[in-house]
């Protein structure tokens, strides 16, 4: 009950060392969200409680590195494939190897569970899929059609079809019935690494790499919508349970789609790193994640998360414009329902536990994952007191102003722009203005505050300033305060100060947090995560931050570094902060300095024969640093022509980008 009242969107719920080496694999069980399997470098299989700090059961059997681990529907078995080929099926009532298939002459890359018959699907890097009947040793169909590795398999709810997704950037559909491929789906310009049904109508979703999540219809065999936004590359998708949105993972984030129309309805920033499954139990979504032999599983309050309404992404649509009613009323609802059988030939195979069926003490130990539901919601933790108190001063602010005074923005981008004087006639003492927290009081009535809001401001905020832009210093000065029957008295003056000092307070303190949060990212999972994270929290300063450090150490840029910073650099060519200016100018003369030798060797390259995953990889970067720095090209050649201190700068960057002219 402490936690009740708790503000917390999203918060770690637990960390620990899950192998005595690396951790390959994990998979959360998808019906409790409370039961998770992890497969390691050491061969090993070990199933957890979500939030319990000892390993419930260690399984045994591989002789290679397990790659792939999934659970069944019912969360009573565990299937693992290594990295020989091999897969391994536990029975985890018994706590027993209920059977090993043989077939694979590669890595197992994907894994799925058939929601009602004894049927598993299985992937490997040989590119194959296989249908094997549990109940025997032999696989019992082989679809073939991908040409690189499939990342992703799941079975439809009704149990008739079976998708598939591949690093070559495709999407199939199996009727298992017959044998073939239905249809495939090419819309994707990166790998695709994650699919998932809807629960409950004829619709697919997929996650990629080129951080786009794709809706498909599948009656139609149409894409109906495409959802961009994501910072990194999608690595997990899940539906809501009422299938009313779409949740998408990626580096440090939550994002919330929502389609017919496409619009983003909520981002969260979690800290997660690179997410790998994700479940909904009890109005919250559980994430987890591994690094090196530890994982790591965080919690988001759905509560809290906007699932419907306007968009917060690339100005769609926005909270205060009406939603454009689809060409059919709610299309979803028109669009065809899954027809699940009421029985099953797994009807043994789910049947109700029973003390005596428990036959081990780990199986007991398991199951209480399953009565942690009745339990409830995972607490959050105790608030940052640090935190609540400078919400508790901005509320204080807030309710002796209502008029004037309004919250800053959480992640506000510095610097902060400050609010011009108001002219005032009446004794009564005005509000002080929340974009204004260093002045100490209200301007008088005087004719220069109207020519101070009247000039013009620069084109160019200099870094060197030293007093702020748009206001008149003189007239935040005490002048003759006997002569002014409206004049404040110096205690007044300092309070109101103290007040606009605790306002900046907030606005630091938060960007505090986030730099904070950026290094916590930096020292776990390396620049390139760091640098997604920083471009997530959608404050262009933080990114300055760090791109500043970055700029420093050229030793530490990498072509995925470019890739995502380039993006942000035309945002700061084009700002009106010197500051950011400079900052992006530097960033990217170390950019064509140490890649475009790189760039440009890649894509002139004649094509390899066969198949080089590195390769492409690396040439698909390429490609996209190329297009951006042509978009960037464009822009330096606009701000050249402008006079002034900042020209010489453009100048020397438009000739820097001159190759690009004569580029692929």
């Amino acid at each position: 009950m402490a936690s009740a009242n708790s503000t917390k969107i999203s918060w770690r719920l637990q960390e620990f060392e899950a192998h005595s080496s690396s951790v390959s694999c994990l998979s959360l069980g998808q019906s409790s969200g409370r039961l998770l399997a992890t497969g390691g470098e050491d061969c090993r299989v070990n199933i957890w409680a979500v939030s319990k700090a000892n390993c419930i059961m260690s399984l045994t059997g591989h002789k290679s590195p397990v790659e792939c681990v999934q659970f069944n529907m019912s969360e009573e078995q565990v299937v693992a494939g290594s990295q020989s080929g091999s897969i391994r099926v536990w029975d985890l009532e018994a706590a027993k190897i209920l059977r090993t298939l043989m077939g694979h002459k590669a890595n197992i890359t994907s894994l799925g569970f058939h929601p009602y018959g004894e049927f598993l699907a299985s992937s490997s890097m040989d590119t194959n899929i296989k249908l094997w009947d549990v109940r025997r040793k032999a696989y019992v169909f082989k679809y073939m059609g991908h040409t690189e590795a499939v990342r992703s398999l799941v079975f439809s709810p009704d149990g008739k079809w079976l998708a598939s997704a591949s690093d070559d950037c495709t999407i199939k559909l199996w009727d298992l019935n017959l044998g073939k491929t239905i249809t495939e789906f090419k819309s994707h310009s990166g790998p695709v690494n994650i699919l998932q049904f809807h629960p409950n109508e004829y619709l697919l979703a997929s996650g990629s790499s080129d951080r786009t999540v794709k809706l498909w219809d599948l009656e139609k065999f149409t894409m109906i919508g495409s959802m961009e936004g994501n910072t990194s590359a999608v690595r997990c998708v899940s539906f809501s349970p009422d299938g009313t949105c779409l949740f998408s993972g990626g580096t440090d984030s939550l994002r919330v789609f929502g389609w017919e129309p496409d619009r983003c309805l909520d981002v969260v920033t979690v800290g997660w790193g690179k997410v790998s499954d994700l479940a909904v139990c009890n109005q919250q979504l559980i994430g987890v994640s591994h690094q090196l032999s530890s994982v790591s599983s965080y919690v988001v309050d759905l509560k809290r998360v906007k699932k419907s309404g306007g968009s917060v992404i690339k100005g769609i649509i926005q909270d205060y414009q009406p939603l454009t009613e689809p060409k059919e009323p709610k299309g979803a609802a028109l669009r065809k329902s899954y027809d699940r059988p009421t029985t099953t030939c797994s009807s043994q195979r789910v049947k109700q536990r029973s003390d005596s069926e428990r036959r081990s003490p780990e199986a007991q130990d398991r199951h209480l994952s399953d009565s942690s539901q009745g339990v409830g919601a995972f607490p959050a933790p105790p608030e940052d007191e640090t935190i609540l108190a400078i919400g508790r001063q901005l509320r204080d602010m807030t309710s002796l102003f209502p008029d004037k005074l309004q919250a800053p923005p959480l992640a506000s981008s510095t610097p902060v722009q400050r609010v011009e004087p108001t002219v005032v006639s009446s004794s009564k003492h005005p509000a002080p203005s929340a974009g204004d927290p260093a002045a100490p009081r209200p301007p008088p009535a005087q004719p220069r505050v109207t020519t101070a809001k009247t000039k013009p401001l620069p084109k160019v905020i200099l870094s060197s300033r030293n007093e702020p832009i748009g206001l008149n210093m003189d007239d935040y000065l005490l002048t003759s305060p006997n002569n002014r029957p409206g004049a404040l008295s110096d205690d007044e003056v300092l309070s109101q100060m103290r007040k606009g000092h605790d306002t900046m307070c907030v606005m630091l303190s938060r960007r505090n947090m986030n730099l904070e949060t950026v290094l916590g990212v930096w020292n776990r999972q390396g620049v390139k995560s760091a640098m997604d994270a920083a471009v997530s929290m959608n404050d262009l300063s933080i990114v300055v931050d760090l791109l500043n450090i970055l700029n420093l150490q050229p030793s530490l840029w990498k072509l995925d570094v470019c890739t995502t910073v380039l993006p942000q650099v035309d945002k700061l060519l084009q700002s009106k902060y010197e500051s950011y200016i400079q900052t992006g100018c530097t960033s990217l003369k170390l950019i064509m300095k140490h890649f475009w030798g790189l760039i440009s060797d890649t894509l002139r390259a004649t094509p390899s024969v066969g198949v080089d995953i590195t390769r492409e990889e690396r040439h698909q970067k390429c490609r996209a640093c190329c297009k951006q720095l042509k978009n960037l090209s464009n822009i330096v050649k606009n701000k050249a022509t402008q006079v002034g201190r900042h020209g010489s700068t453009f100048i020397e960057l438009q000739l820097l980008l001159a190759p690009l002219d004569d580029s692929l």
